[in-house]
């Protein structure tokens, strides 16, 4: 197949080449740590998980330390802190009119029920369990890097210690400290990298420090590259939403898949929705404050939770239909809003059903930002009754405690006049800004902006760039193919293991 004058050889994207060597090793410290891993399909389906594991869950807390709780690395974790079972439909929300302001219907998965409380813990066990079932990485000697703008660190180091692995977490200074605190209970190491949210060269050029100087002692898991966060949300986060679509659709028509882009991870999960809903459209979302995809721009902003300056090396840029930027400032707000006793008050006050308010806690601030992206998407098509949402809050305000003291302190106790006006400007009041339909040469665009990052900084080859873009049915489709192998593999780990 000739595209540009280029001949594209195949490579696979995850590598699922045995080293049996290092493979019996990682068998025996399995089994001397009581580990088993769990499949895709029991992550997608949990009532498939033997009745021993579920019998043993049962004593477990959901943030406990413990091997087990791999098996709780899914949408449908019963919302309970302990003992919980798993449910039938994934953990979810229905966001009303009185609220968003808009007629459609919106509904989002709930990221707080899984360990850690983000979904992040799922996208780093698509990253590492690969390696480690196929022997490419060695938990005997090896230490697991998880570079991050926040929870992805978080999820890395929570599963390098169920799975018995060393870690390390690299993530912004400026992050809050709950984050810090947090991760010196689970990581082994921790470096700060200079900046927040925005500042992910930072991050990626401390990576490269790294491995000049530990080389193969460590290995990088970087979230913005590695495909096994792709797949997982492709096969897990997907599926979680079809249950919902299943439950909920009914009458109305599916519009549009919205999610802000940290790595473009949860993205994946969109590319599998689109397939059962060709006309839907797939909406990712950045800041204001740092228009990437929209100008090419750059910036500082307070978003926690997604990170910008460049385009994910897994973001399948062809399958995306809108950009949407959302106004840091609309999401500092609308935290403060949906969290400080006086806001909460208001919106009871107005209206909104007691159900909600009380379930508002369940959005941090990316989550906001996701919210507000469907907001916008809604009112940009003139949606009705008649039309369906999906986005994804990925974790809660656990995270983000500090941010609501610190901005009491810059901006004094939050009051009802403050809520009145944060809900009329920052909620009622979002408008169509800031947003673009994207056109086959605007898509091109965002695509190439791949190049300057991870061709020129990163060492990635043009011809696997223009693979992405010019034979993209097959390299995407390639890493979806690799979903049913994985899971042979992990049954086979298990049973090598012999815990089962």
């Amino acid at each position: 197949m000739f595209y540009n004058c280029q001949v594209f050889l195949v490579r696979k994207v995850i590598d699922l080449t045995i080293q049996k060597s290092i493979l019996a090793k990682t068998f025996v410290r399995a089994k001397e740590r009581d580990i088993i891993i769990p499949t895709f399909e029991e992550q997608r389906n949990p009532k498939a998980i033997p009745k021993k594991i579920q019998q043993e869950l049962r004593e477990l807390s959901l943030w406990e330390i413990h091997p087990r709780n791999l098996f709780r690395i899914t949408w449908k974790n019963e919302p309970i802190d302990s003992g919980g079972g798993f449910t039938t439909l994934p953990n979810y929300i229905e966001l009303p009119s009185e609220l968003t302001g808009v007629e459609a219907r919106i509904f989002a998965l709930i990221g707080k029920w899984m360990p850690t409380g983000s979904h992040k813990v799922g996208a780093t066990f698509g990253c590492l369990v690969p390696k480690l079932v196929t022997g490419q990485f060695d938990p005997t000697k090896q230490v697991a890097v998880w570079p991050s703008t926040g929870n992805y660190c978080r999820g890395g180091a929570y599963d390098a210690t169920l799975l018995a692995c060393d870690s390390l977490a690299i993530l912004p200074k400026e992050m809050s400290q709950e984050r810090f605190d947090w991760l010196k209970t689970v990581a082994g190491e921790i470096i700060k990298t200079p900046g927040g949210e925005s500042n992910v060269k930072e991050i990626f050029d401390k990576c490269r420090e790294l491995k000049r100087e530990r080389g193969d002692d460590i290995v990088i898991f970087n979230q913005f590259d590695e495909f096994g966060n792709h797949l997982w949300h492709h096969e897990v986060t997907g599926p979680a939403m079809k249950d919902v679509l299943d439950k909920e659709l009914g009458s109305t028509k599916f519009r549009g898949t919205c999610l802000t882009t940290g790595s473009a991870g949860t993205l994946g999960s969109a590319d599998y929705i689109k397939k059962l809903y060709p006309s839907a459209k797939t909406v990712a979302g950045e800041s204001l404050q740092c228009p990437t995809m929209l100008l090419n721009g750059y910036g500082y902003h307070r978003i926690e939770g997604i990170g910008d300056k460049h385009i994910p090396w897994i973001h399948n840029v062809k399958q995306t239909d809108l950009v949407i930027a959302i106004d840091d400032k609309d999401c500092i707000n609308l935290m403060r809003l949906f969290n400080e006793k006086s806001g909460k008050k208001y919106l009871k006050k107005i209206g909104v059903p007691n159900i909600v308010v009380s379930n508002l806690h369940l959005l941090g601030i990316s989550s906001i930002a996701n919210l507000l992206m469907t907001i916008k998407f809604a009112k940009y098509y003139e949606l009705t009754r008649k039309d369906t949402l999906m986005t994804v809050f990925t974790d809660s305000m656990e995270m983000y405690q500090s941010r609501l003291k610190e901005y009491n302190e810059i901006f004094g106790i939050y009051t009802e006049i403050d809520a009145k006006v944060d809900y009329h400007r920052s909620l009622q009041g979002i408008k169509t800004d800031s947003m673009i339909e994207l056109r086959y040469p605007e898509k091109q665009r965002i695509h190439h902006l791949k190049y300057f990052t991870w061709v020129e900084q990163q060492g990635k080859s043009i011809e696997e760039l223009n693979r992405q873009w010019y034979d993209e049915e097959n390299y995407w489709s390639s890493i979806y193919n690799l979903a049913p192998k994985l899971d042979e593999l992990i049954i086979e780990f298990n049973n090598q293991v012999g815990l089962l």
